[in-house]
C-alpha cells in the first residue's frame, strides 16, 4: 500500500517498478497495489505530516514491513 498525503499524491516514481513485479509474479491473487491518502483514513494517522512516501507491505490484512523513502531494491525485496 502508497500511503500518501493529499498535498503530494501518490508516489509515482514506483510505479514502473510495481508493474514490473506484477508482471514477473504473473498471479492476480498473489500481488495486489492500492493507494491510500492518510489524511482521510484514521489507522493511518501516524504516517501523517511526512515529506517521504510510506509503503506498508501487509498479508492477510497485517502489516509485515514498512519501507519509508523510495528505495526500489528494498521495496522489491520485500515484495
Amino acid at each position: 500500500i502508497d500511503v500518501y498525503q493529499a498535498w503530494c499524491g501518490p508516489c509515482k516514481a514506483v510505479v514502473n517498478l510495481f508493474r514490473k513485479l506484477k508482471n514477473e509474479f504473473d498471479e492476480d491473487d498473489v500481488l495486489h497495489f492500492a493507494v491510500a491518502e492518510a489524511d482521510g483514513i484514521r489507522t493511518l494517522q501516524p504516517f501523517r505530516n511526512k515529506c517521504e512516501p510510506v509503503f506498508l507491505f501487509c498479508v492477510n490484512g497485517r502489516i509485515i514491513a514498512i519501507v519509508r523513502g523510495v528505495n526500489a531494491p528494498l521495496i522489491s525485496k520485500k515484495i
